[in-house]
């Protein structure tokens, strides 16, 4: 009676914390999504949007290892509710300053990299704090299960945040993603969470051993070691693709509405809810990451150079800017884009929820986001320079040719380190 009470009050609270995390992943996926077109539509351009999504990435980057030390010192529930009440009031902040007409470019990168900010101190508490609601031995489907949530919301924010933007403006969107933060806050005050206290070094003496603590134990694993440094790689290449490259080429090269930008965006979320599935299905009850990853990378390759190739004007030339087959190509491939990287990040992220103590999952997860994730803001940063002087298509061209390369070597040094692993 005792363990199916607790196995309860488990799920209970795996289930709010899901619960959580989808609604405010719905109002930020309203937001994010209409954000290069709003950019666009008041005078903004390649660069701005580059700069966007770079301030949309580099505060959280920087405050990832100390981040990660606070959520594994204090309460993650606390750091939880914290971060998303006081993105609230900063997000509904900013919509009734729209609703007065006071936005302008430069404010909204200030917010949003206040945003970023919160959010680097939200994501290392959140991810430390899943594998103590579930079973360990659940954790890739937990994992899948988180992602499938995730993608349902980030589906339906472009459809929800094209109709809003369209027929309300961009206050609505504002007011929308505030209110969702709100509400995860208070889903996220429901769980039932004990924080477990552990002996420490006050100070900035503590903070620093802390940090070495993380640093140590991600060196000494060779397979989280360069996983690190595949995705830091990867990020700088392949992020900016959605962020900067698609809104910039639907907006200057093709004749569609922002209707349909929604439903393409639509699509790559839901070839991301698939491959969460199939995941989650396929691997669910197995611990090995290679078979997985080797898989998403192939499709990762395969999509992306096809993708290159749809954006060369001879391709524009056959199969039409504006019709309803291009669309759907472009769609497809995005989505298997999507679909490629949920099989590379789900069995990666599981391998790292196994092999971390509780102590330092915090800190391990923040330090590994800090250095995967580096490439991103500066991937962004320089797609936007870039653009303004090299073409889309070889540009992208480019940076597929670049990923190939980058994946052979890796898959084949993952391989060869996880048989070393394999008997311990």
């Amino acid at each position: 009676m005792n363990i199916k009470k607790k196995k309860k009050i488990l799920n209970t609270n795996f289930v709010l914390f899901l619960l959580g995390r989808m609604i405010s992943d719905l109002g930020n996926s309203v937001q994010m999504m209409i954000m290069p077109l709003y950019i666009i539509d008041i005078g903004g351009s390649a660069a701005t949007i580059g700069l966007f999504a770079f301030l949309s990435l580099l505060p959280a980057l920087i405050i990832y290892p100390f981040a990660g030390v606070i959520g594994d010192r204090m309460n993650r529930k606390k750091i939880m509710v914290v971060t998303d009440l006081i993105s609230a009031g900063v997000i509904l902040a900013l919509g009734f300053i729209s609703y007065w007409g006071f936005m302008n470019i430069s404010l909204l990168l200030i917010v949003q990299a206040v945003i970023s900010l919160l959010n680097g101190l939200f994501e290392p508490a959140t991810r430390g704090m899943l594998p103590q609601l579930v079973d360990k031995e659940e954790l890739t489907q937990s994992n899948s299960t988180v992602a499938s949530m995730r993608s349902i919301s980030i589906m339906l924010g472009p459809v929800i945040g094209t109709v809003l933007y369209a027929n309300f403006g961009i206050t609505m969107v504002f007011l929308i993603n505030g209110i969702s933060f709100l509400l995860s806050g208070a889903s996220e005050m429901m769980i039932r969470y004990v924080h477990v206290k552990r002996q420490r070094t006050e100070g900035m003496k503590g903070i620093i051993k802390d940090l070495l603590e993380g640093i140590q134990f991600i060196m000494k694993n060779k397979i989280i070691r360069n996983m690190c440094y595949f995705f830091l790689v990867i990020y700088f290449v392949a992020q900016p693709i959605f962020s900067v490259i698609l809104p910039l080429f639907f907006k200057t090269n093709l004749q569609y509405s922002d209707t349909q930008y929604g439903y393409l965006q639509t699509v790559i979320i839901l070839g991301a809810l698939l491959g969460s599935v199939v995941i989650g299905v396929l691997f669910g009850k197995e611990e090995q990451v290679t078979k997985p990853f080797t898989i998403g990378c192939g499709l990762l390759l395969g999509t992306m150079l096809i993708f290159s190739i749809l954006l060369f004007p001879k391709s524009l030339a056959v199969l039409g800017n504006g019709t309803i087959g291009y669309l759907a190509l472009l769609a497809g491939v995005l989505g298997l884009f999507s679909f490629a990287n949920i099989f590379i990040s789900v069995p990666v992220q599981t391998y790292i929820q196994r092999e971390t103590p509780n102590e330092y999952m915090s800190r391990v997860f923040s330090l590994v986001s800090m250095i995967s994730r580096g490439g991103m803001p500066l991937g962004a940063l320089v797609y936007g320079i870039v653009l303004e002087w090299v073409e889309m298509h070889w540009t992208v061209l480019v940076a597929t040719l670049l990923m190939m390369m980058i994946c052979i070597v890796f898959i084949s040094l993952l391989i060869k380190d996880y048989k070393i692993q394999e008997p311990y």
